[in-house]
């Protein structure tokens, strides 16, 4: 395995780091925002603008004055990648005069034996380029003017990296691309998204998984703002942990920064293999559970439900009544991911943790043990003998399925979701009521928990 050099972008609050983040990795990673102190966990991507492959790591501002107690901790992010990395970028706004801050990190800077580039941000215009002045007396050489807000620059930065990766002996990217992978088949990663209202212990649990505090875990609400993409491997198998920011209610939504978390936290969900969503069973299911489970039956994701803080959950009660009292709470208020099976866990004390991926493992084995066509042309038949269907409001027809073909969308690559297409005499026919019911006899036929049965009907006049 060739090594890929890291690179570490550090400075205060609002320099405009993340906009340098985003540029570099070619999409919109981190969420870029006025407001100091947004990017609050470190966010890693592969560099785009680079010939040679590396990997560039956002932080948290160092020194923010948060109001909600994440500065200490946000520092701490920061600090660790300054000690991981083989190259660090020092943000500074060109437009500004040096703060206590930007000293006390240059002074920490120099300390460590990593290399510096200085990048002088905010630099609209080629004007701006002369003004070096007091940002000279910080005792690194290498600096660059650029603009991440209008890509001045940025070649510049590209054609000194490339540089120092050479140095490093970093791969160039078709080299790392064309390095075979183990075995002839290398397994594609499962992508888990992470999700659930603030506060529920997405991060703990991503913590617990990883058995390192790779994510900002506050009793605070809304920790995490970004969606953090974190690799991990599995029993041989890649997975991609997608960490998101907790979902509030869309009335409770007071900043700008939480609608755009939201958006991302909803988009998590759609690029995601699987979910799990995580409930604070010691709290209650909340309405905002059952908003966020209705996105994932609305995207027809596979599922499975974090049953979280079990251990607060009547705790002086036998395990046996507790456990039926969450799944009579579950199947009630979750209904519609009936689907979804759940597992009691406490992320804090990482108990339970251990069988998600065991539970993963299964649903993707039993996601492939599909019904053949015949096989559900017979089930689909005899369920209409049992409970033929009845007459939709205000028609006195009746609704007639012909046959069943089977689909699975090509983006379900790694854990396969069966869509069913019903060809009938008319669609509009088809009620929630009778599509539900065969929804169950498939299920009941084909047992594959946390693989939900989709249908989509299609009309078809038919000459008999």
């Amino acid at each position: 395995m060739q090594h890929v050099p890291t690179i570490a972008i550090v400075g205060r609050p609002n320099v405009g780091k993340s906009a340098i983040f985003n540029r570099m990795a070619g999409r919109r990673i981190a969420i870029v925002h006025d407001e100091p102190g947004v990017t609050r966990d470190r966010l890693s991507a592969p560099c785009k603008i680079t010939d040679r492959a590396c990997k560039i790591m956002d932080t948290g501002g160092i020194g923010a004055r948060l109001t909600d107690g994440f500065a200490e901790q946000v520092a701490a992010e920061a600090d660790i990648a300054m000690k991981t990395a083989d190259l660090i970028l020092f943000v500074l706004d060109c437009r500004d005069h040096l703060t206590p801050i930007d000293q006390s990190i240059a002074d920490h800077l120099r300390k460590s034996d990593v290399p510096v580039i200085l990048l002088l941000n905010k630099a609209d215009h080629e004007k701006q380029d002369l003004n070096l002045g007091e940002f000279a007396g910080l005792g690194f050489d290498d600096h660059i003017f650029l603009s991440a807000a209008h890509g001045r620059g940025f070649s510049e930065l590209a054609s000194r990296l490339d540089d120092f990766l050479k140095q490093e002996g970093a791969p160039l990217k078709e080299e790392l691309e064309e390095e075979p992978e183990e075995g002839e088949d290398a397994a594609p990663p499962i992508k888990v998204a992470v999700v659930g209202r603030p506060n529920a212990g997405k991060s703990s649990l991503v913590n617990a998984i990883l058995r390192d505090k790779r994510t900002i875990v506050s009793d605070v609400a809304g920790t995490t703002r970004d969606a953090i993409d974190v690799p991990y491997l599995h029993d041989g198998q890649p997975y991609v942990l997608i960490d998101t920011a907790g979902m509030r209610p869309r009335s409770r939504r007071d900043t700008s920064v939480e609608v755009f978390s939201a958006m991302r936290s909803e988009k998590a969900i759609r690029r995601a293999d699987i979910c799990l969503l995580v409930i604070d069973i010691a709290a209650g299911i909340t309405q905002q559970d059952r908003r966020i489970a209705g996105i994932i039956a609305e995207e027809g994701k596979p599922c499975i439900i974090i049953v979280n803080k079990f251990d607060l959950f009547h705790p002086n009660a036998p395990r046996k009544d507790r456990m039926a009292e969450v799944e009579e709470q579950v199947r009630r208020e979750l209904f519609f991911i009936n689907y979804a099976p759940f597992i009691a866990t406490s992320a804090k004390k990482a108990e339970g943790v251990e069988i998600i991926f065991k539970v993963i493992t299964r649903i993707r084995r039993e996601s492939r043990n599909l019904p053949t066509t015949g096989q559900l042309n017979r089930l689909i038949q005899l369920a209409q003998q049992m409970n033929p269907p009845g007459t939709a409001s205000g028609s006195t027809r009746r609704l007639k399925i012909y046959y069943v073909t089977t689909a699975v969308d090509p983006k379900y690559n790694t854990i396969p979701v069966p869509r069913y297409v019903l060809f009938v005499n008319d669609k509009n026919l088809l009620t929630d009521s009778y599509s539900q019911y065969l929804r169950n006899k498939i299920r009941e036929a084909y047992p594959a928990p946390g693989i939900p049965v989709i249908f989509s009907a299609r009309s078809r006049v038919r000459n008999d």
